[in-house]
């Protein structure tokens, strides 16, 4: 029987391609920094109804503490995201996502003392390698283009600080599970974090906002956010039963997803030229998933 950490994490991989598919769709003419913040306040709702179904933990020092480190880095992985995405080509902002699971093997030992197996290693590593190719786009410019825009694409540069933060944020948010519960932080996390990143994009979007009300566009982030909150609830529940690095390579599957939907959607091209990074990722998969 598989385990259940696996279905939620392939559930989150699942409801975040979605939710990500539907925002790109949302953002054509629109404000980037309101698209961002309509998604994160429409995913509140289910959140609300989930935190009034569940008990309040006794909270610690520690909670406060990981909750307090994981927020503002949260935050800047949000305004980063976003400035990688106006600055350069996703071809060569998205690889780099694929870095995090990497990231993760070193530094949630460092902050969580986990560790994982040689062949949970080696999956990891085929999931991040697979997931860089998929991304890669037109694989004649060569497998090592993104790596080389670091020196020409600030946007590139940026993407792949996110995923260096995103490899603190994991950890961080798992020890605050520890000492509350994975929907109670879930819930406060991204209410604190929704919070946050209101000014910043009411500053940003204020030229944006009124016609965003008139047209009733903001509307169309309703989807994105409902499922952006269930990708949230399966998230932290997942990386609460097992190691961090993980669950969060699994997730990464989103990418592989995503190609998909680029194809359906958006009628993105050089599909099969991505056909080996996908099966990289799946054979990564399966490495985690039996790895002791």
């Amino acid at each position: 029987m598989t385990d259940p950490w696996v279905i939620l994490s392939l559930i989150s991989a699942f409801t975040l391609a979605t939710s990500d598919a539907l925002t790109k769709r949302a953002l054509r003419g629109a404000n980037e920094y309101l698209v961002a913040w309509f998604r994160l306040i429409f995913s509140m709702p289910l959140l609300l109804l989930i935190f009034f179904l569940i008990p309040v933990p006794k909270l610690d020092a520690v909670f406060f503490k990981a909750f307090l480190l994981a927020l503002p880095l949260e935050a800047a992985t949000v305004i980063l995201y976003v400035k990688a995405l106006n600055r350069s080509p996703l071809s060569l902002t998205l690889p780099f996502l694929s870095f995090t699971p990497v990231f993760l093997i070193g530094i949630s030992y460092l902050i969580l003392g986990e560790t994982v197996s040689i062949r949970g290693a080696i999956g990891i590593l085929l999931i991040a390698a697979g997931s860089y190719i998929v991304n890669i786009g037109d694989m004649r410019k060569g497998i090592l283009e993104p790596i080389r825009s670091l020196w020409k694409e600030r946007g590139a540069l940026m993407m792949l600080g996110v995923a260096l933060i995103y490899g603190f944020t994991g950890p961080l948010g798992k020890m605050a599970i520890e000492h509350s519960s994975p929907l109670f932080f879930g819930f406060t996390y991204f209410t604190a974090l929704t919070v946050i990143f209101s000014p910043i994009a009411l500053w940003y979007g204020r030229a944006d906002l009124k016609n965003l009300f008139a047209q009733g566009s903001y509307k169309r982030m309703m989807a994105p956010g409902i499922l952006y909150s269930c990708m949230i609830i399966s998230h932290m529940i997942a990386i609460s039963l097992v190691q961090v690095a993980y669950m969060i390579s699994v997730k990464r599957i989103s990418i592989l997803i995503g190609v998909v939907y680029g194809y359906l959607i958006f009628k993105e091209t050089n599909i099969r030229e991505r056909l080996f990074g996908a099966l990289l990722m799946v054979a990564g998969f399966a490495a985690i998933v039996t790895a002791p």
